[in-house]
This record gives structure tokens, C-alpha cells and sequence, in this order.
């Protein structure tokens, strides 16, 4: 287990399948950030929540630290 430093805010997406598939989720998570007035505050963060030996059953966690300018 890894202790990840707090942040104040992040948005947050789940991508269920092969993380060579997870850039349009990527995407549209970083859009989301930007139509709604806020700015990247860090460096963003995966989180795997499923890791089965199949990998386009996997779920994973998006987080982009995130702060109004």
C-alpha cells in the first residue's frame, strides 16, 4: 500500500477496461476541468480499484488534483 499526499480538491473519473484504451477518459476528464473554470493543481493520479488477470476487465481510478485559478 501506498500513501498518496492529500489534495485539497479533485475531479475524478472511472475507466473499466485495458489502460491502453483510458485516453479518451483521460480527456474528458481534463475538458470537464477546464469548462468548469478550474486549473490542474498537481500531478494526476490512477488508482487501480480492479486488477484481474483479464486485462480489458480492469477498473482504474482517474484523479486530477484540481483548484480554481
Amino acid at each position: 500500500m501506498l500513501d498518496l499526499p492529500p489534495v485539497d480538491q479533485a475531479a475524478t473519473i472511472v475507466h473499466r477496461g485495458a489502460m491502453d484504451a483510458v485516453l479518451p477518459r483521460a480527456q474528458a476528464l481534463a475538458r470537464w476541468i477546464d469548462v468548469n473554470g478550474y486549473q490542474s493543481a498537481g500531478y494526476p493520479r490512477e488508482i487501480n480499484l480492479e486488477c484481474p488477470d483479464d486485462r480489458d476487465e480492469g477498473v482504474t481510478e482517474l484523479q486530477a488534483p484540481m483548484a480554481k485559478p
